[in-house]
Formats: structure tokens, C-alpha cells, sequence
């Protein structure tokens, strides 16, 4: 049974190149999504909020996070042991609660910008964060 486990484990290994790639993949293809959004609701374009636009982020989303938990099983760290991961954690749901008041939540436009440009910045600081395995991200000196 040991030699079983250990070859499964092998074989998981094989494949966390490919696992980290889809993540980051998944980063980018969130990040640009949430941009492009969050431009249409800025200038008025009611695409923003289609239906096509939210279920194709919902499995992106999902994707991403399935690549995560996946990459935190092969690598033995998880969020509430490793800082950096708590960071990521916490800063994840910070942005989830931005975007949602800038796609759906704010009552004027201008306020909408705000949490746009907010979610938007900590989605670069959660970038930080993930490159430099750091809970200060870039302002590590």
C-alpha cells in the first residue's frame, strides 16, 4: 500500500507544472474579465453585467480555485500555516467584496470607480503576494 501511495504521489508531481500554469492562466483570464467589466459598467455599457460575462467569471472562478486547492495539497502549505497564504486568503475575499460593489453594489457611478480601482489594487497586491511568497507582497523592502 506505501508503494502505491508513493507512486500516486509521483504522478501528482508530474502534473503541479501544468497545475501552477492553469492557475496562473486562471489569474490572468479573472483579472482581465473583472477588468474588461468593470470598463463597460464605467462608460454605461450594460454587457457589463450580462449573463454570459458573470457565468464564464463564475468558471473561471471556480477553475481557479480548484487549481489552488490542488497546488496547496501538492505543496504541503496552506492558508492559516503559511502567512503568505493566510495573506492571500484574506486579501481574495477583500477583492471578491470590492468587485461586487463595483459591478452590483455601488449606488452611483462614482462610487462604483471607487471600488473598481480599489478591487483592481488589491488584485495586483494579491499578485505580489503570490510571486514573492510574502504576506507584505511589494512593500517588502
Amino acid at each position: 500500500m506505501q508503494r502505491s501511495s508513493r507512486r500516486t504521489q509521483i504522478l501528482v508531481l508530474e502534473y503541479y507544472a501544468h497545475i501552477k500554469l492553469l492557475h496562473i492562466a486562471c489569474v490572468v483570464l479573472s483579472g482581465s474579465l473583472f477588468a474588461l467589466r468593470g470598463v463597460l459598467m464605467l462608460t454605461g455599457n450594460p454587457y457589463a453585467n450580462h449573463i454570459l460575462a458573470a457565468r464564464l467569471s463564475y468558471v473561471i472562478d471556480t477553475t481557479l480555485l480548484g487549481s489552488a486547492l490542488m497546488l496547496t495539497t501538492i505543496i504541503h502549505q496552506y492558508p492559516f500555516v503559511q502567512s503568505w497564504l493566510t495573506a492571500k486568503a484574506l486579501l481574495l475575499v477583500v477583492y471578491i467584496t470590492l468587485g461586487i460593489f463595483a459591478l452590483r453594489g455601488g449606488i452611483t457611478r462614482p462610487s462604483r470607480a471607487g471600488f473598481f480601482v480599489a478591487a483592481l489594487l488589491v488584485y495586483g497586491f494579491i499578485i505580489s503576494v503570490a510571486v514573492m511568497h510574502d504576506p507584505l507582497g511589494f512593500f517588502r523592502t
